[in-house]
């Protein structure tokens, strides 16, 4: 009979159908889990990237799960890496720097992305203060976020090359942003040892400054950048290009659109945002904060913009003779080749930005 072979056909594509419905309903391969770990607590200034990157699925698009987490310093940090617990840090250079020249070889970290091409420390003092440049700092309170901060070799190395001893001065630990503003405002030190962008916070709440920059190599100088296990890194390059793009798309997109930029931020961290003032004044602040912050890390000072996550190693090598030079280092014995890598630097742009800049104006 006829029937039989239209039913059979019948009974397959049903089966077929159903064989389709399954595989269709059955989830995507799960994605890769990123944990990052920071040394500090993002602001609005640099929080922006990761929000951003969540609401525009630029981290999904790379099949990314990204989480961060905030540790007390590159001490606390740095270890986390090394032992597999995060997969990524962002650390500050000096402490790891510091570490290889005073003879330590089995750190198995690796620098993969440069995340802060500039150095962004800087001393900052009330816009009528008489001091104007390093020397004046001579018998003056300099106040940090802490006496752990890695930077401090840094701090001391600048105001040697400026003719001061360590007894010239007193590092004093203030706490971060708050509580070393109230510091500064209320005379209990001179001086700020701050990052620009925190001193552009505030600058912009009304407190005029004046800021004195980090001389020559000093200022060159990268300030952090991404690490991760040197085998996991060797094991899985991909996963770390596909992390440098997609936080390279993040700031595309932010410098796009700031305000979506500030936003996002506000709405993945509410207690961030301001209560208090002028509403529309405070969101114009918080744009302001995050385009400085993006022009030194997307352009060099003349104005070019400077190639993604890219080290220049040659800078990295003159501040370690520098540091060692004014007695902060060990030793010059930084294998700086093996610590940084620029391999994966050419896969961090390989997206369509003008596709990316659309997208983010676009979104609200």
């Amino acid at each position: 009979m006829q029937t039989y072979p239209v039913r059979r056909a019948l009974n397959a594509v049903a089966a077929t159908l159903a064989l389709t419905g399954a595989l269709l309903a059955q989830p995507a391969f799960a994605a890769d889990t990123v944990t990052v770990a920071l040394a500090i607590p993002p602001t609005v200034t640099d929080g922006g990237i990761w929000s951003i990157g969540n609401e525009l699925g630029i981290w999904k698009k790379e099949n990314l799960d990204v989480r961060t987490l905030t540790f007390d310093g590159a001490g606390a940090l740095v270890p986390q890496v090394a032992s597999g617990h995060v997969t990524i840090g962002l650390p500050v250079v000096d402490p790891i720097l510091a570490s290889y020249a005073a003879g330590r070889t089995d750190l198995p970290v690796r620098y993969f992305y440069n995340a802060t091409p500039a150095y962004t420390m800087e001393f900052a003092v009330l816009a009528g203060s008489p001091i104007k440049t390093l020397a004046d700092l001579k018998g003056k309170k300099i106040g940090v976020g802490a006496l752990t901060w890695g930077t401090i070799p840094s701090t001391r190395a600048v105001l040697r090359e400026a003719g001061l001893a360590q007894g010239d001065y007193d590092i004093l630990p203030v706490g971060v942003l708050g509580p070393g503003f109230h510091a500064l405002i209320t005379g209990q030190i001179d001086a700020l040892n701050y990052n620009s962008s925190w001193h552009d916070m505030l600058e912009l709440s009304g407190t005029p400054l004046r800021r004195i920059v980090y001389p020559g190599i000093f200022g060159q100088m990268n300030a952090n950048g991404f690490i991760a296990n040197t085998a996991a890194l060797q094991a899985n390059p991909g996963l770390y290009a596909r992390f440098g793009r997609a936080y390279t798309e993040a700031q595309v997109a932010c410098a796009a659109n700031v305000q979506l930029c500030v936003e996002s931020f506000w709405r993945q961290h509410p207690e961030a945002k301001p209560t208090a003032g002028d509403p529309a004044t405070n969101l114009k602040n918080a744009e302001e904060l995050v385009q400085r912050r993006l022009a030194r890390v997307m352009f060099d000072p003349s104005g070019h913009e400077r190639t993604p996550g890219e080290f220049d190693l040659a800078i990295i090598r003159q501040f370690v003779a520098r540091m060692a030079a004014d007695g902060e280092f060990a030793s010059t014995r930084v294998p700086v080749d093996a610590l940084f890598t620029n391999e994966l630097v050419p896969q961090f742009r390989q997206f369509d930005e003008n596709a990316i800049r659309a997208e983010a104006r676009a979104a609200h």
